[in-house]
């Protein structure tokens, strides 16, 4: 109950602005100002207890307490490093970033490309930070995740041996920005082990909240030069990598100085004329600061001087930086794969370019509701999650020359790094498109059932993989789409976030159903009720010809105890009360002739609809089943409502017997009449005090 509390609140304060680059959210409850203004009142430096200076937030394995990689290990902060120290000096550049002992080249390839957009990083990086007055041992950085923007506070305690830093740390040795900011990075992810190994575009996604493209050069799109040359335009940032066939290769260096297994950051595309020929060139950066290419195009190779000097002025040819030109050609020849983040329409930019539209749907999966796996199980996928975008305007200047419309997908699961200390898995995730058929198009309140989407051949189909986040690029005629991300098997527990980039507007909503309820009410009197069902009841209630909750509980166990096609741990006295509270319509607390006869043609519906979704013939009935159940039981709910049923009616195997479904089905309608009669005016909104809130959980 606490849980889906903070569940709520926490959607309340999302629809309040909360998360955004205006307001973001304060990580684990840390508020930069307050904390710092505490700090400079009592004269003391911070010293951070949720990410101590300590074992346990270097990592768990390869850095945990007993491995070697930590002896010696000193936390200092700057001022005890050198004798003047710096936040920032001369403003952040690609050379305050050098890489330490942590396998984390993939970040520092991203914070080395973010250099190159001081407004991006303003926002990562908040002004005011300083080691002079008013310092007082603490830094914050903003990042964003799964969704939403955090302000992550850090103590500038650092990881040092023999008085140097063990991880990042600038060229000078007395710039401490980029350390820090790994610092909090690491934090965000739960120690630094747990940044050793990634892909840049993960970086990239969390320094701008954009959306980010892995193209494998091998298999590359005839136009992938024009597109990275386009996402450049666009104030996009690129990374490129070269894969490795075995851990031995692990920055291997080859004969032309390109580093194996290494990330790399892509900092221009030209073409430039060399004897009346187009040459078209990449320009790529080391976040190492040096280990450069020494192939054609490289620095002081003789290619500079077959091109004028105006081009070399274009290009910005310079020497010994760790960056370097080298042909497309070149490049397609000795990189694997290349990576793009597309950013958001606010990303912090005021002209008009690279302005994406862009979408966002959160979304989870629930073992026994919403977690149906992808669609080779025909039984449960279509539980998942479902979401319609709609594409009306083609794109203006198409890459490829064909009319259509650009739509980006990229699902991303939550929270896998800091998972692996507790040696968690991600998993194995993709979506599904299918373009909406012409009797829903338009509707916002349906979820397809199992039928619709069996009979209906998907548009696409992405990747499946267990990595962080799936994305793929489609170009689709204009029309109505729905997506439907999932875990490869079923049963699969995670949290994701769904989000379309487009070039023109394409308006996205969740496919669900509207809460409703249709359930007639039944009015009979005696004279209605057959006489040997009038018997049965005399026989039932004894003297005072009313059936209390105990005597409806005994008869109602003895009817179910009778039939072998049900599977049944009995009807509880909850249940029996919220019967009797249901039907009872003058206040006695038993169940008259016509209340109980009522029950009883209530009890012999629920019974068809059961029979009709117990697909095995089990005797119980699959909870992915529950959805379709309710509708033909009268009631309308959503994936979130859905949740809580199951998570509140199924056993261990998710499975749902009789007595749970009957007791679900009178608990809906008894909640539906509680919101009914207390909602005011038809607003979908009821007021309660303290009082009645505890009278009406209780009942």
């Amino acid at each position: 109950m606490t849980s889906m509390a903070g569940k709520l609140a926490h959607r309340k304060e999302r629809d309040q602005g909360v998360g955004t680059k205006q307001q973001a959210v304060q990580f684990q409850q840390q508020d930069y100002e307050a904390l710092r203004k505490r700090c400079l009142e009592t004269g003391k430096l911070f010293e951070d207890d949720k990410f101590p200076a300590s074992s346990r937030s270097l990592g768990y394995n390869e850095l945990g307490p007993r491995s070697h990689k930590t002896r010696g290990v000193v936390w200092k902060r700057p001022t005890e490093l050198c004798s003047k120290p710096t936040f920032i000096d001369g403003g952040a550049t690609r050379t305050d970033i050098c890489q330490g002992i942590l396998g984390d080249c993939w970040l520092l390839a991203a914070i080395a490309s973010l250099t190159l957009e001081q407004k991006i990083l303003a926002r990562v990086v908040p002004g005011g930070q300083t080691f002079d007055e008013g310092y007082a041992g603490i830094f914050h950085f903003q990042f964003w995740q799964y969704g939403e923007w955090v302000d992550v506070v850090v103590d500038d305690r650092l990881p040092t041996r023999d008085g140097e830093l063990l991880f990042v740390h600038s060229e000078t040795g007395s710039e401490f920005w980029s350390a820090l900011l790994e610092k909090a990075y690491a934090k965000v992810n739960s120690c630094y082990e747990a940044l050793s190994g990634g892909t840049t575009t993960e970086a990239f996604e969390d320094f701008t909240g954009g959306i980010a493209e892995i193209y494998d050069l091998s298999k590359a799109p005839a136009h992938l030069f024009k597109i990275i040359q386009k996402a450049l335009n666009l104030d996009s940032l690129l990374g490129c990598s070269i894969d490795i066939t075995s851990k031995y290769e692990t920055e291997a260096v080859t004969a032309q100085k390109l580093v194996k297994g290494h990330a790399y950051s892509v900092t221009g595309a030209q073409v430039v004329q060399v004897f009346g020929r187009d040459v078209e060139l990449i320009r790529i950066r080391n976040p190492w600061g040096k280990v450069e290419w020494t192939g054609a195009w490289s620095d002081g190779s003789r290619e500079w001087d077959r091109i004028s000097a105006d081009d070399r002025a274009k290009l910005g040819h310079a020497s010994e930086d760790g960056e370097f030109w080298m042909s497309y050609s070149d490049f397609m020849k000795n990189f694997s794969r290349v990576e793009i983040c597309n950013l958001t329409p606010d990303k912090l930019s005021s002209d008009e370019k690279g302005r994406w539209n862009s979408q966002q749907c959160d979304g989870m999966w629930r073992v026994g509701s919403t977690a149906g796996g992808c669609r080779n199980h025909a039984t449960t996928f279509h539980s998942n999650p479902q979401f319609a975008v709609r594409l009306e305007d083609v794109d203006d200047d198409p890459l490829d020359g064909q009319d259509g419309c650009t739509l980006i997908v990229g699902l991303m699961q939550k929270d896998g790094r800091r998972g692996l200390r507790l040696g968690r898995q991600l998993n194995t995730i993709g979506f599904t498109i299918y373009e909406v058929q012409d009797t829903h198009k338009g509707q916002t309140d349906v979820h397809l059932g199992r039928d619709v989407l069996l009979r209906t051949r998907s548009v696409a189909t992405s990747t499946f993989i267990n990595s962080r986040e799936v994305c793929e690029r489609y170009n689709l005629p204009p029309g109505e789409y729905v997506i439907i991300p999932s875990t490869f098997e079923p049963h699969k527990r995670g949290s994701f976030v769904l989000r379309i980039f487009s070039e023109k507007d394409a308006p996205t909503r969740e496919m669900e159903e509207d809460i409703d309820v249709t359930v007639e009410e039944t009015e009979i009197s005696e004279s209605d009720v057959d006489p040997h069902f009038k018997q049965l009841f005399r026989q039932i209630a004894g003297n005072d010809s009313e059936v209390s909750v105990f005597e409806l509980v005994r008869v109602l166990n003895l009817v179910v105890s009778q039939r072998a096609d049900l599977k049944t741990d009995g009807f509880s006295l909850e249940t029996g009360r919220h019967i009797v509270s249901l039907l009872d319509q003058d206040g006695s607390t038993k169940l008259g002739l016509t209340e109980f006869h009522i029950l009883w043609m209530k009890i012999q519906k629920y019974l068809e609809i059961f029979k009709k979704h117990d697909s095995d013939g089990s005797g119980t009935m699959s909870s992915h089943e529950m959805r379709e159940a309710l509708t033909m039981a009268g009631f309308k709910v959503n994936s979130a409502v859905l949740e809580v049923i199951v998570d509140h009616y199924a056993d261990a195997r998710y499975a749902i017997d009789f007595d749970s479904f009957v007791g679900c089905l009178i608990k809906l309608e008894m909640l539906f009449k509680m919101f009914k009669t207390l909602e005011a005016n038809g607003s979908g909104k009821i007021e309660l005090d303290i009082q009645q809130w505890l009278c009406l959980a209780i009942n």
